[in-house]
């Protein structure tokens, strides 16, 4: 769905997330909201060590059957349930950590993104990767009527289930945008300073990233 719902630039928004924390050979990655692994594997590329944390076993279960396919990555990729409000890592353990389409999910987005930032040392990147919505009138009104009646119409032609879906996701990240104008705040607040943002394919695939408050160690 969510590679529908991008008109299949989804792809090119994970790297460009994964880019802009710059990883290096060795560091330590936590990718929350991991799903089926695709910003992992990509960490995993760059000689990461990484931990995908996801709190639906059947997304990990599609992670864990491409594990089988790549010996390699299995080496450095280890993947766990687990919830990003309650995270269960110690504070400072990872030099880096993503997320993915995730707080528009969460009840208590401020509480979230610091339980992120916790877990991240001093001068270690963090970023996301989150659907946006165009500013263009004309581009935004084209995109309403692909998220109100286009995924709606694909996902029935799966399930009921993606049904449902497909109509849930169009309201639900125009939500996230007016609950919270000024995501950068947000962020800051959590502990992580030179915020930044990249809007992308006309503003609907929306990258930020920034960098854990402290001295780096």
């Amino acid at each position: 769905m969510g590679a529908l719902l991008s008109f299949g630039q989804d792809p090119r928004w994970r790297r460009s997330l994964v880019a802009a924390i710059d990883p290096h050979p060795g560091q330590r990655v936590l990718d929350v909201a991991t799903g089926t692994g695709l910003v992992a594997f990509e960490l995993v590329r760059h000689g990461c060590e990484v931990i995908g944390l996801d709190q639906s076993e059947e997304m990990l279960a599609g992670a864990r059957a491409k594990l089988v396919a790549d010996p390699a990555a299995a080496a450095r990729l280890t993947l766990m349930r687990g919830q990003a409000e309650q995270l269960p890592f110690a504070d400072g353990e990872f030099d880096a950590l993503t997320f993915t389409y995730l707080l528009r999910y969460v009840d208590d987005r401020a509480a979230t993104m610091r339980e992120l930032a916790r877990v991240v040392r001093p001068g270690g990147r963090i970023g996301m990767v989150e659907f946006g919505v165009p500013e263009n009138a004309l581009l935004r009104a084209l995109w309403r009527v692909h998220t109100r009646v286009g995924l709606p119409v694909l996902g029935r032609l799966v399930s009921s289930a993606w049904f449902e879906v497909g109509r849930f996701l169009g309201p639900n990240i125009e939500q996230l945008q007016a609950r919270e104008p000024d995501m950068a705040a947000l962020w800051r607040a959590a502990g992580i300073s030179d915020v930044r943002e990249s809007h992308m394919s006309f503003g609907a695939g929306w990258v930020m990233w920034g960098v854990r408050d402290g001295e780096a160690g």
